[in-house]
């Protein structure tokens, strides 16, 4: 049988600001990408949603960010690469406290926004994030893009690289993400939506802005739980692939 990891970002509320429906997209995932304090999400929020992810049996994993609450982490940062590694070290640790206060843990790391977009690419901070998890705990995996430099040196320092499809996202010809300013970026139609993902899973393909197609090789599905419609999009994504027979399974399965 097919399996494949459902993830979404969640906790992404900051006090009264409130952004998503975190329980019902928690509902659709089985893993959960909580935001750690830095590009988005409050203690309160983060221990809630951590709260949550359990009572719903979905798995936590840190989405490290740039420290830019006002940016919502989409705006690349030139930082030291020491600085970053320190601030990622710190943003695990954070969210692993709120974690265990109500009875679960940290279980893998995922860049937010435009870090996960630098780390394709950017050899300085694709290094830094490494070295933060694994001087943190080298047992947890990290999700990224495929053929990115995060993944490549995640492999090649001993941690657990994860490959990451998204849902609701424009691709390249390339294979890379098309950029958030551009038409096309964005995919709206859950149904729309749910078809690529079928495709993705069961093919191995996806179909570029250009028209073209693109090879994908994915343990991970990304639905935003930012999005307009996310509740309805994962809800589609979950039903359509149990449909076609695909179990979701988390990717961390085996190794808890």
């Amino acid at each position: 049988m097919i399996s494949v990891d459902l993830n979404s970002d969640v906790g992404e509320s900051y006090g009264r600001w409130e952004l998503g429906d975190d329980a019902a997209v928690l509902a659709a995932v089985t893993s959960a990408n909580v935001a750690c304090g830095a590009h988005a999400g409050d203690a309160s929020t983060l221990r809630r949603t951590c709260a949550e992810a359990l009572a719903q049996d979905v798995i936590v994993g840190a989405q490290v960010g740039y420290r830019d609450l006002a940016g919502f982490g989409r705006r690349f940062v030139d930082m030291d690469p020491v600085e970053l590694a320190d601030d990622v070290v710190f943003q695990i640790g954070a969210l692993e406290g709120l974690a265990r206060v109500v009875g679960t843990r940290v279980r893998y790391v995922k860049p937010h926004g435009a870090l996960y977009n630098a780390v394709v690419h950017h050899e300085e901070q694709a290094q830094a994030v490494v070295d933060a998890v694994r001087a943190y705990d080298p047992d947890l995996p990290v999700l990224g893009l495929p053929g990115s430099l995060l993944l490549q040196k995640a492999e090649r320092a001993g941690l657990r690289p994860v490959r990451e499809a998204f849902a609701d996202r424009g691709y390249t010809p390339e294979g890379t993400l098309v950029s958030r300013r551009l038409e096309g970026a964005v995919l709206h139609d859950p149904v729309e939506v749910a078809r690529r993902v079928v495709q993705m899973v069961v093919e191995g393909t996806i179909t570029a802005v250009d028209g073209s197609t693109v090879k994908v090789d994915a343990e991970s599905i990304c639905v935003h739980g930012d999005s307009p419609g996310a509740v309805q999009m994962a809800e589609q994504v979950r039903a359509r692939l149990l449909a076609a027979g695909v179990e979701l399974v988390p990717f961390t399965r085996g190794l808890l």
